[in-house]
């Protein structure tokens, strides 16, 4: 078996047959800790508990005004964010789950009668497909139809994320949206703790070095992305001895597929102001770590927030003006993500 195979065939054992439940994680990193908004709790709600309790991610990757949208989720494992998503987008929306582990996606599909039922949705809104994230290409996901892709601590398994990421800015649409949580390190981690199925089943093995990301992500068509959140990952020192000093973050992040985007935040002189309609973001809306935006309140931003501002599904909550007729020059410095391609 080749080495990417067995990586693989390590993860489909760990999740569908060693793993009965969240409780039998060895670590935190693959735990649904992260305080979910409003909206998605009360969706979460009508979740199926047999779901819940199998639940592995390490985030609440789902973002809002998701009205309609069509939207995949890459390795949905029994479908928790597929559902929740489901009630959000409404009945005219589309949800599609992806995961290559049979007995988890046994369990999505055994609940979806029940599901809509609870959603009062007189049609299922949802599909699921066995296939593995890297090849997308395979299961009929066609280039440019999807609004949203989403995943939740499952890309960090992928022996081939450079295949991943690809795959997503093909499938998106223009001004589509990534946005996603998973485990990173600050540095490569070692061969042998890839090696070692339970350090990699719990999401910290196949962790990605930041700084590899940032390649990847440019490789595969992202040119900027932005962090929402970051916190510590804690280990046991069982853990440490395959990992060594590697240190590890559980993040959120969210990137576009846009035409206009640049590998630097560029200045031209625009700004943009949120009108407060977003559902759950009355008085401010946060892009990400560095891009509080409050209500009626003008703010000066680069070339590339005006872009995801203007030119994607947020363009209903702002207002932007000014455009690129002019350049000033590399946008200030000012706050924002540490790790990130651009200075904002």
């Amino acid at each position: 078996m080749e080495g990417d195979d067995r990586v693989r065939e390590g993860v489909r054992d760990y999740y569908g047959k060693r793993l009965k439940g969240s409780k039998d994680l060895k670590t935190s990193a693959c735990c649904c800790s992260t305080p979910a908004e409003p909206e998605v709790a009360e969706a979460l709600s009508l979740i199926d508990g047999e779901i819940l309790d199998r639940c592995y991610g390490c985030g609440s990757p789902i973002p809002p005004l998701l009205d309609g949208l069509t939207v995949l989720d890459l390795g949905c494992g029994t479908g928790r964010d597929v559902y929740v998503i489901s009630k959000l987008a409404g009945q005219n929306g589309h949800v599609i789950g992806v995961d290559m582990t049979p007995e988890q996606l046994s369990v999505a599909e055994r609940h979806k009668g029940s599901q809509m039922a609870r959603f009062g949705y007189s049609r299922s809104n949802v599909e699921f497909i066995e296939g593995c994230i890297e090849n997308l290409d395979e299961l009929g996901i066609e280039d440019g139809s999807v609004d949203l892709v989403v995943s939740n601590c499952v890309i960090n398994l992928s022996p081939d994320k450079g295949k991943v990421f690809s795959g997503i800015h093909r499938v998106l649409r223009e001004g589509g949206e990534l946005y996603f949580s998973d485990i990173f390190a600050d540095r490569r981690v070692p061969k042998e703790a890839y090696e070692d199925p339970v350090v990699h089943g719990e999401c910290l093995g196949g962790a990605m070095y930041i700084g590899d990301f940032r390649r990847v992500m440019r490789q595969a068509g992202f040119l900027d992305f932005r962090e929402t959140s970051v916190a510590e990952v804690s280990i046991d020192e069982g853990i440490r001895s395959v990992t060594g000093d590697a240190s590890f973050t559980s993040r959120t992040v969210r990137a576009f597929k846009l035409d206009s985007l640049e590998d630097a935040c560029e200045d031209y002189g625009q700004s943009a102001v949120y009108m407060g309609n977003i559902p759950g973001h009355p008085d401010f809306f946060d892009l990400d770590r560095g891009h509080r935006f409050r209500r009626g309140e003008w703010a000066r931003v680069c070339g590339n927030t005006a872009s995801m501002l203007s030119e994607t599904r947020y363009s209903e909550a702002f207002l932007v003006s000014g455009d690129r007729r002019r350049h000033y020059g590399a946008f200030g410095r000012h706050g924002g993500r540490m790790d990130g391609p651009g200075c904002c």
